[in-house]
């Protein structure tokens, strides 16, 4: 799909369109990318804006992370949802202090071997935080990718070889426009070729595309359904951890129990759960709070 023709019309495309979001500020430190990619995991860009401010006003270098408690980076995640995030990355600033000097390794493999850093994430730092060439997939990618080059109207379940394979036989050779190129994909899957409803006569890929060329052929594999939230184990989590973020101090069991009543085993369950996962410490008198807080 790479004709020259092709690559300008997408570079071009992102110059006029894209998003003025503060990570891809060119003065953005390597710290401020991996906590934008971290946070953007499974989270809009709209909630990630307000949380990745205020945790880069607090914590502006991985040193500042990783003096403070893991509890805190928990607290201060908030709302995003997914918080083991949080204790990867404060774990990750331990460590870049602890292992680089306090500053996020440009080398693919350094960032690889962090705590909680996999594949993509070292691919989108090394990429958009040191302009190296590396091959950056996400969903929005894979979606474009699928569509536009094998016709698909929607990537597979799960990332498989060949769409790696894909997408680094894409990138330019030029480490700086292939770095480019990897957010200017993206940033066409997430505001043009959606999952819902794509906006195909706005897209710079109209007239090459092998979906639209196919005639946008439905999607043939099993119904993607939406996560459910209500009554989950999620819900139940995300409020004991509310009550432990907004306490001053620890809390008691009767406060937890309070914030699920209507299943007592299924909060026990997420307690336990929460325990298990580092993101709340019980403590010898009964009561329970953020980790080393």
């Amino acid at each position: 799909m790479r004709p020259s023709g092709v690559l300008d019309a997408v570079l071009d495309w992102y110059s006029a369109n894209a998003r003025d979001l503060p990570w891809r500020d060119p003065e953005c430190s390597p710290w401020g990318v991996l906590v934008s990619e971290v946070m953007l995991q499974q989270t809009p860009v709209v909630r990630v804006l307000p949380a990745w401010a205020a945790w880069m006003e607090r914590w502006p270098t991985p040193p500042d992370l990783a003096a403070d408690a893991p509890g805190e980076a928990v607290r201060a995640w908030g709302r995003l949802g997914y918080p083991r995030r949080a204790l990867r990355l404060h774990a990750a600033a331990a460590a870049i202090t602890a292992e680089h000097d306090g500053r996020v390794p440009s080398e693919h493999a350094d960032l690889l071997a962090l705590p909680g850093v996999g594949a993509y994430t070292a691919a989108a730092v090394a990429a958009f935080a040191f302009r190296a060439r590396h091959a950056v997939v996400d969903t929005n990618v894979r979606r474009v990718h699928a569509r536009a080059v094998t016709g698909a109207a929607e990537p597979a379940p799960a990332l498989t070889s060949a769409e790696t394979r894909l997408a680094v036989d894409l990138l330019p050779a030029d480490p700086e426009t292939s770095a480019r190129w990897g957010v200017a994909v993206m940033e066409l899957g997430a505001l043009v070729c959606t999952a819902r409803a794509p906006r195909c006569p706005q897209c710079p890929l109209l007239d090459e595309c092998a979906w639209v060329l196919a005639g946008r052929p439905a999607h043939e594999g099993p119904a993607r359904r939406g996560q459910a939230w209500a009554g989950t184990d999620r819900q139940v989590r995300g409020r004991l951890l509310a009550v432990l973020r907004e306490a001053p101090g620890p809390v008691g069991a009767d406060d937890l129990a309070a914030a699920w009543t209507s299943d007592d085993a299924q909060r026990e369950r997420c307690l336990a759960g929460l325990v298990t996962d580092g993101l709340v410490e019980p403590l010898p008198d009964g009561r329970f709070a953020l980790p080393g807080t």
